[in-house]
């Protein structure tokens, strides 16, 4: 069953409520939301993993600068709706990023044709082009000391080395980030040059920023100052992700225990949410907060895998336990293994180290969910929301 096509609404026009309410009720769209002024609506559109915006404006010209600030947070079609004669619009849209311009009143399947025109054709275009478009999976967890940069950096590895996919393992914890310490890595360069370096963000300029691993990992670790954080801007690291997707089967993102302004740009690009949670009460505490944010930013629930680590820790507190407070079934459990903590002193990732061990088995175990065999013997990259019925 092909996913419904979700449709956020700003601004207002004569007619637009009456189209929403239309489009509500047609098959295979889901309306997210709707807000008059785009700039509310700044955490929906970086988060919401939308697959178009409507925008209605009462304006006969075009406008220029609510469509930039949607642009300023998503990258998604986006359609203009005017009502009455707007002939001055059809001529300046034609220049501008829109994928096309609706006038009201307007038959409800034209409408529909129109959206379905603009959020496939491009996908389409890039698959006859033999473009890639690599899977983007977040590991985030809002509480530190669960072990969330551990199964980063296991999960890349084995990634790039048992399933054999070209990785980037691109490490988010901008302040504070360890994915090179545990991996063993000295790097020269980081995501902090790779943003600040002058010229276009692009596939040949990322090569030479990343650090290979010996699994054939590639590494583009977080900054070496603190401070130098600030410098790693939303819009920058929009347009990383964007190029790191051209060119790898797989992006592993390790991020920070926040919902800051990083992770919700990564947020709107990520395919599937690894939510790491371990049995003690004030993580699970922070996790069900996690899961509020995310409902409340519009992100699929069907993209969150909850991770909990250290499952077989005796600590008085169960699995069922743990489902039960977050409303959610455990996708995948990690056990608590010696390895780690020795794999982590000698910068050496278990599932290379120590294969055999429980944890590896359970990262592999992980990996191969992320990838299913049917999967690999089509050889798929399509992401999820990309593989849709026409």
């Amino acid at each position: 069953m092909s996913e419904a096509t979700r449709i956020y609404f700003t601004g207002s026009c004569e007619g637009f409520d009456k189209l929403r309410d239309a489009l509500a009720q047609q098959p295979g769209i889901e309306i997210v939301g709707h807000t008059e002024q785009p700039g509310a609506a700044s955490a929906v559109l970086q988060g919401g993993h939308l697959d178009c915006v409507l925008h209605a404006t009462g304006s006969p010209t075009l406008p220029a600068h609510e469509i930039a600030t949607i642009r300023d947070h998503t990258r998604v079609p986006l359609l203009l709706v005017a009502s009455g004669e707007a002939s001055a619009l059809l001529e300046d849209a034609l220049g501008a990023d829109v994928s096309d311009v609706l006038l009201l009143p307007a038959l409800t399947e034209n409408v529909v044709f129109a959206i379905r025109k603009a959020t496939h054709g491009p996908r389409r275009a890039a698959a006859a082009g033999g473009r890639k478009d690599g899977r983007i999976i977040t590991v985030f967890s809002p509480k530190g000391g669960t072990g969330k940069t551990v199964i980063a950096t296991n999960l890349a590895a084995a990634l790039a080395k048992a399933n054999e996919r070209r990785t980037l393992l691109l490490d988010l914890d901008l302040q504070f980030g360890d994915a090179a310490i545990m991996l063993g890595i000295e790097p020269e360069k980081t995501i902090f040059d790779f943003v600040t370096a002058p010229g276009e963000l692009d596939p040949d300029k990322l090569a030479g920023y990343t650090t290979k691993h010996k699994s054939g990992l590639d590494v583009l670790p977080a900054p070496l100052r603190p401070e130098d954080a600030e410098l790693v801007t939303e819009a920058k690291l929009g347009r990383l992700i964007e190029v790191a997707r051209a060119c790898y089967d797989v992006i592993v993102v390790d991020t920070s225990p926040f919902f800051h302004g990083p992770m919700l740009a990564t947020l709107d690009r990520t395919d599937e949410l690894l939510l790491i949670c371990s049995l003690d009460v004030p993580t699970l505490k922070n996790v069900r907060l996690a899961l509020g944010t995310l409902e409340m930013l519009s992100f699929p629930p069907t993209r969150v895998r909850v991770v909990l680590n250290r499952a077989n820790s005796k600590v008085g507190m169960k699995q069922r336990e743990v489902e039960a407070a977050l409303e959610q079934k455990v996708r995948y459990e990690v056990p608590s293994d010696r390895a780690v903590p020795l794999s982590v002193n000698k910068g050496a990732p278990a599932i290379l180290s120590e294969p055999g061990s429980d944890f590896a088995r359970a990262i592999d175990s992980m990996a191969k969910g992320i990838f299913p065999k049917e999967e690999t013997k089509r050889g798929l990259r399509l992401r999820p929301s990309f593989a849709r019925a026409s």
